[in-house]
């Protein structure tokens, strides 16, 4: 047994004053570049510890998890993780306004408590569009045993990851982002890092790996379904199986079969999906691009396989159909069908909808209208009210700390300006403790993910057209599901509802990576005016950069980060000390 994994369970079992409170879990993570040839194609991804897609962090509520991360990249890098709230923590955030990159050949340690939150989420790395090439993996947060599921425990439990893919290096990607060059149709759809089962010879050539999901007949499994793609949603389904969904992003659902499910850049959900059928022959797996011209639909399709122990045969056959292939009113009226299931406990034993969201009244509204990739000084760039994002040399974060000037303005509009669209820092100055509305409008062409770091939101509202006062009528104010990446479809807007009650910087931007890397992101600053306290201080291992470059050298004497000791090796050193605290609370 790892010193790690026999770290929690002494912790665990032992309620004994000197091991008091939560669990600490430690990993040692690697980030390289390794060789794959998912669609038959050899190249460069970005693998952690050699795994492509990375290893799946494990935990449950209210434990502490330090993972020490060695950039092997031959650029900076950060890891981001998605949906994990880091209460009072955006030091831990992983972006490029909270932490100063990770040097190349240098090492870095995460500490962040999961403080309570449950459900599936993913992390991968944030900057440089280095997601296109890999780096990610699943984050599971279980419930505490006090606290039961809102459904039967599934007999197994599946993380499959989906997304879009092209043979092109992320360098390469990025640089035609830059060049206002639009990526295409993607060269091919992953299911699990793997290319498509061949199920047209036609299409797929021979000698692709592919995913197979091996299950028992009569069996309950829990799929973890996240897109991890760049720019593309993808249609999740199943041959012949019905998806139930039990969970998105940390908040239980009201439980409702789907023959599919449209999953958008960055979305995450849990299905229970039961092996009714009969066992002769295998099931295709499908993720296949939405909203994707028709002729290059089929290359744009993953197909991995269900296998049933007892199958008597291969899958075979046309794929089942797309459905509504480009009804975006099909899939709005998809996603209007996901509600929370206000009756569940999750992390706290408490109903889930015991925060009655709508009795909330507003303090601030933000009408966030974005345009697609236009000239600005000569770049091209995306905004948001006519903003595009221009990351400063040093972190917000530590500029707020060392109350550096001029790093960074508060002043990001409530609504676009009548004026030419430019580049800039400016930050949304919340108010903490505030209840904010926040309306995105899509004014671009295809479907855009946004995503809020720190919080889970209250998606209320959607509808094609322009927003207006009059569409607060249409909002769900009783069961709209919390979640923190949403979709918004072109030529429509999507509203949430978020309690600013998480103190700290928190990034919020699109997920679509194009968007993102152009300038379609935004920082919220929600400070506690009361008690500077509140939040976690400066962790002792920063890295600095910018302005701040010059207290490196003092810190390098105070912190190697690179050859420095694994945190498998600091466990076992806790794990001496504990254990000889028990030994001596025993003998005592």
């Amino acid at each position: 047994m790892p010193a790690s994994s026999f770290f929690v369970v002494l912790l665990s079992c032992f309620p004994i004053a000197a091991l008091a409170g939560d669990p600490f879990v430690f990993f040692d993570w690697t980030v390289s570049y390794i060789t794959a040839s998912p669609l038959g194609v050899k190249q460069r991804v970005i693998g952690i510890n050699g795994q492509f897609p990375g290893p799946i962090l494990n935990v449950t509520t209210n434990w502490n998890v330090v993972v020490n991360v060695k950039n092997d990249l031959d650029e900076p890098l950060l890891l981001t993780w998605d949906g994990i709230q880091h209460r009072k923590n955006s030091w831990q955030d992983g972006v490029s306004g909270t932490n100063c990159p990770i040097p190349a050949g240098w090492n870095w340690t995460y500490q962040f408590q999961v403080k309570d939150q449950i459900g599936s989420f993913f992390y991968f790395p944030s900057l440089s569009f280095q997601r296109a090439a890999g780096g990610y993996g699943g984050v599971i947060i279980n419930n505490r045993e006090v606290i039961p599921l809102p459904f039967g425990t599934p007999d197994g439990d599946i993380t499959i990851f989906i997304s879009d893919w092209y043979t092109k290096s992320h360098k390469e990607l990025r640089k035609d982002v830059e060049k206002g060059t639009d990526l295409g149709v993607p060269d091919g759809i992953l299911i699990n890092g793997l290319g498509p089962y061949r199920f047209d010879e036609a299409v797929v050539p021979d000698g692709i790996v592919y995913q197979t999901l091996n299950v028992e007949p009569g069996k309950t499994y829990r799929l973890r379904v996240h897109n991890v793609g760049i720019s593309t949603s993808l249609n999740f389904r199943i041959q012949d199986h019905n998806l139930l969904l039990v969970e998105t992003e940390g908040s239980y659902t009201v439980q409702q079969n789907y023959t599919d499910m449209d999953i958008h850049v960055g979305q995450s959900y849990s299905f229970l999906v039961t092996m009714d059928q009969n066992a002769s022959h295998d099931y295709y797996v499908i993720a296949s691009s939405r909203f994707v011209n028709s002729s290059a639909l089929v290359r744009a399709t993953g197909v991995a396989i269900l296998h049933y122990f007892n199958s008597l045969g291969p899958a075979s056959g046309p794929l089942p159909d797309l459905p509504n292939e480009y009804d975006s009113y099909f899939s709005m009226n998809q996603a209007r069908s996901i509600r929370w299931n206000v009756s569940a406990g999750a992390a706290r034993p408490n109903p889930q909808g015991s925060f009655k969201y709508g009795q909330i009244t507003v303090t601030d509204v933000y009408v966030i209208l974005n345009r697609p990739p236009e000239l600005i000084d000569g770049k091209w760039r995306t905004t948001l009210n006519g903003i595009s994002y221009l990351p400063p040399s040093t972190p917000i974060k530590l500029a707020q700390q060392f109350n550096l000037l001029g790093v960074y303005k508060l002043d990001f509009p409530n609504r676009l300006m009548n004026r030419p669209p430019k580049m800039d820092t400016s930050l949304i100055n919340a108010t903490h403790k505030g209840f904010m509305e926040i309306i995105f409008q899509n004014n671009d062409t295809t479907v855009q993910s946004y995503h809020m770091d720190g919080y889970a939101f209250f998606v209320v509202g959607m509808d094609f057209g322009v927003w207006t006062e009059n569409s607060r009528g249409t909002y769900n104010k009783w069961d709209g599901v919390a979640r923190c990446t949403t979709q918004v479809f072109p030529g429509a807007w999507t509203a949430i509802l978020v309690s600013l009650d998480n103190a700290g910087l928190w990034n919020l931007r699109a997920e679509n990576l194009n968007s993102w890397y152009l300038g379609q992101e935004v920082y919220v600053n929600v400070v506690n005016p009361e008690t500077d306290g509140t939040e976690v201080p400066l962790p002792e291992n920063t890295i600095y950069c910018g302005l701040l470059s010059s207290l490196q050298s003092d810190q390098a004497h105070r912190i190697k980060f690179s050859g420095a000791p694994s945190s498998s090796d600091v466990s076992r050193r806790i794990l001496v000390i504990v254990v000889i605290v028990f030994l001596g609370t025993c003998i005592g």
